[in-house]
């Protein structure tokens, strides 16, 4: 398989001026999607997008950003309480949402805790298609991470997610101990209008090299199924994370 369309590659020095430019691209992409009467957004979890949060809490970028018509979701999170150390929410919470004016209603955190993990697919998907319409909606922005093992949100290698035919799935984490998992699967994925992958740090350049410059199958590296059809694909990589890929012309 291969990604298409083409994704773009934005290399940067550090993760610093990764975050910068990142944070002002998700700016601009939804003041591009503004004539929407609403606009939607999916966070992704780990350490590599918090300094993007941070800036988008802070002036000159949270005087930007249209607030009032934003809902935001996740594109995935583990099976933990909202306050637990774990939680991509608290993550979003602590270094963005507490910071801007959004209210409760547009904040839509999956509701991980408490109950069986595929009755809450269910009424995820249930939510996201009340707030954003369609049977198949279209996030304005779905933000991604990338692992070590090429796996995105909570799609990791030889999931039966990635197959899967809802919008939203249950997931276990490959590792002994790891925690149960919602994610979005590859239908929302391909779906959205915009796609931002953020990696950074040596310990993510094998993957990315095999997410952008292999010929591996999405059950191998499931960060090469992302390929929407009528939308765009962005990576923001620090120099690290791009060190491993070959110039364009070899």
């Amino acid at each position: 398989m291969t990604l298409s369309p083409t994704p773009e590659i934005l290399v940067f020095s550090d993760q610093e001026e990764l975050s910068r430019q990142a944070a002002e691209a998700v700016v601009c992409t939804l003041l591009a999607a503004r004539e929407r009467p609403r606009l939607s957004l999916a966070l992704s979890g780990g350490n590599t997008p918090l300094g993007l949060y941070r800036r988008l809490a802070a002036p000159p970028l949270r005087d930007a950003v249209p607030w009032d018509r934003l809902e935001v979701f996740w594109s995935d999170e583990r099976a933990v309480p909202p306050d637990h150390p774990e939680s991509n929410f608290r993550l979003a919470r602590e270094s963005l949402l507490d910071h801007v004016p959004l209210t409760p209603a547009q904040i839509h955190r999956p509701p991980v805790d408490g109950a069986a993990l595929k009755a809450v697919a269910i009424r995820y998907a249930a939510e996201i298609r009340r707030v954003l319409g369609g049977k198949t909606p279209r996030f304005d922005l779905i933000l991604l991470g990338l692992g070590a093992d090429g796996h995105t949100a909570s799609l990791f290698p030889g999931s039966p997610a990635l197959a899967a035919a809802d919008p939203v799935a249950a997931v276990e984490a490959p590792a002994v101990g790891g925690l149960p998992r919602l994610t979005f699967t590859p239908v929302l994925l391909n779906a959205a209008h915009s796609v931002f992958f953020l990696a950074a740090g040596p310990g993510k350049a094998p993957a990315v090299r095999l997410a952008l410059q292999s010929r591996a199958a999405p059950t191998t590296c499931p960060a090469r199924i992302v390929a929407p059809e009528d939308g765009r694909v962005r990576w923001f990589l620090d120099g690290d994370a791009a060190a491993l890929l070959k110039p364009p012309s070899e």
